[in-house]
């Protein structure tokens, strides 16, 4: 069990948020934050982040499903998922935790900083360029930069790594595929060594992301992203990356953009997205 004085500061303060800090490590943090300038601000910041990021899900969940998705849902045969999770969670939270939400707000603020300096310095560019070239470009940078920065947040946070746990296969096949807005399959990668874990919702470059979590023996975390695009046909080849410690694989079929991703050390990671992109 980890030792919670040994966290970094912005993950006891997580905890503080979201309630799970037990009297005496509350009390502990309190005093802090009553003489720590420094801890103060982070606090501020964290609670600021978490209030937006919890804003932007409520908006993002009034928006109205439109009737030819809805009618495409029913006929989307439920994921074929393992029946026991190595992990489990007693029960269902839809309303998003403070880490779930600052994971948002870190997410949308990547976000924001990208198109702002885009827009500010290749005006010119961006009138003269093609959609489709512009849109490439966003899915290559912004929506790679956002998936790798939530993978590694989750993998910070053993405890917190999915919303909706693998043994409620049916609420995870509607509530994706609603709000996403793509069909799919849970690919089984058993055999490969990788256990199924449950699914979770982020926002990468603007647009709302499917993501399902798979852990293996050794307690190594990758996930399969996916979310609707407007990319060309001609986009559909497998790119390989290594970012430090996370390895992304990406791809397109159909409409839809998939991610991929795990530890980099991983050498089977390209042929994982292969067997991925023919079952999901």
């Amino acid at each position: 069990m980890l030792d919670f004085k040994k966290l970094p500061l912005d993950a006891q303060l997580t905890a503080l948020l979201d309630g799970e800090a037990t009297p005496e490590q509350k009390q502990e943090l309190e005093s802090r934050l009553a003489t720590d300038e420094g801890a103060k601000r982070l606090y501020d910041t964290l609670r600021q982040g978490a209030d937006f990021g919890k804003h932007r899900f409520d908006d993002i969940l009034k928006e109205p499903v439109p009737l030819a998705l809805v009618r495409s849902i029913k006929s989307v045969q439920p994921p074929k998922a393992p029946v026991a999770p190595r992990l489990s969670r007693p029960s269902l939270k839809l309303a998003p935790t403070g880490p779930q939400a600052l994971a948002a707000a870190i997410i949308l603020f990547v976000a924001g900083c990208g198109i702002g300096y885009f827009a500010a310095g290749s005006t010119s560019t961006v009138q003269s360029a093609p959609p489709s070239t512009m849109e490439a470009a966003s899915d290559s940078s912004e929506w790679l930069t956002d998936v790798i920065a939530n993978q590694r947040l989750i993998a910070r946070q053993p405890r917190h790594i999915f919303e909706v746990p693998s043994t409620q296969a049916e609420e995870i096949s509607t509530w994706l595929t609603s709000t996403v807005g793509v069909a799919f399959r849970v690919p089984d990668l058993s055999d490969q060594g990788w256990t199924f874990q449950g699914a979770r919702v982020f926002i990468g470059d603007g647009r709302p992301v499917g993501q399902l979590v798979y852990t293996s023996s050794d307690g190594d975390l990758a996930s399969i992203c996916f979310r609707k695009d407007n990319l060309p046909s001609e986009a559909d080849d497998f790119k390989e990356t290594i970012k430090d410690e996370v390895g992304v694989v990406a791809w397109h079929n159909a409409g839809t953009s998939y991610v991929f991703v795990g530890p980099s050390s991983e050498a089977s990671l390209g042929q994982l997205a292969m067997q991925v992109a023919t079952s999901i």
